[in-house]
């Protein structure tokens, strides 16, 4: 009898020690991002690869910088075992110059559900002109691209849309997208990949959200790790109207209908 009951306990404890080993773990591909020297007034933006090398899901609860200038999103959905999820971290250097250093919190159900991550960098003059020496500039990321414009034809004013624009790294070193400028402050966008290696292609999207009428022009500079051209310009055109679901509806009762 007290031979049954040993084999149960330690069969219990085996699948106890068993279950407390199947776990999700969180491995970041790296935790600190160097932005190096950017403009006063560029959004620098890194989106941090984290993988599952564990053996269950794992869902990132939050997000938490260190502080207000630091804006992060991050892949809602659980990270299954092998996947991988993003971390973004959009630094606002306007208004903030000299070097910065931040952390960012992430919580999780992983085996560790507390981990930090770091961004940094130095914000220099809004008209930063660094120079290179020709080595420099030749193992420098170079940014290519085989439009620079785009026309969006006829836009209601507030309606978000989208230009793409395939760009490649024809330089030396990983290529990094920091961020967008434009006058308007109506101009986001996204990169297919948050670092392009030497000689490879990516997507990059220009979500445009008009707030002016009229044939309108927007110049948005591409801020990057390019140093012989860190500030590439493209230029999005559009004839911005009024809204037509405004322009057609009337309003009777507390239901819209369109003219009749």
């Amino acid at each position: 009898m007290n031979r049954k009951i040993y084999l149960l306990t330690m069969l219990s404890l085996l699948l106890a020690g068993f279950s407390a080993s199947a776990q999700g773990e969180l491995k970041f591909e790296k935790e600190t991002h160097d932005f190096g020297t950017i403009a006063e007034g560029v959004q620098a933006t890194y989106e941090f690869v984290v993988k599952n090398v564990g053996d269950k899901p794992v869902v990132i609860a939050n997000v938490q910088p260190s502080c207000g200038c630091t804006t992060p999103d991050w892949t809602k959905d659980p990270i299954l075992p092998g996947k991988t999820g993003v971390i973004k971290a959009a630094y606002n250097s306007t208004g903030r110059p000299g070097p910065f250093h931040k952390s960012i919190s992430v919580t999780s159900n992983a085996a560790t559900p507390h981990a930090v991550i770091f961004i940094k960098g130095e914000v220099g003059p809004k008209d930063l002109k660094t120079s290179h020496t020709p080595e420099q500039k030749a193992n420098s990321p170079r940014l290519a691209v085989g439009n620079t414009s785009y026309s969006f034809g006829k836009l209601e004013k507030g309606q978000k849309a989208v230009a793409k624009f395939t760009i490649k790294n024809t330089g030396r070193q990983d290529l990094v997208i920091q961020g967008v400028k434009s006058k308007c402050n109506c101009v986001s966008y996204r990169v297919s990949e948050p670092s392009i290696k030497p000689g490879q292609q990516a997507i990059l999207e220009l979500t445009y959200n008009p707030t002016m009428l009229k044939e309108q022009s927007e110049v948005v500079s591409i801020i990057s790790n390019d140093i012989v051209m860190p500030d590439l310009k493209l230029t999005l055109k559009a004839t911005v109207v009024e809204s037509l679901a405004q322009k057609n509806m009337l309003r009777e009762g507390t239901q819209p209908v369109p003219f009749r």
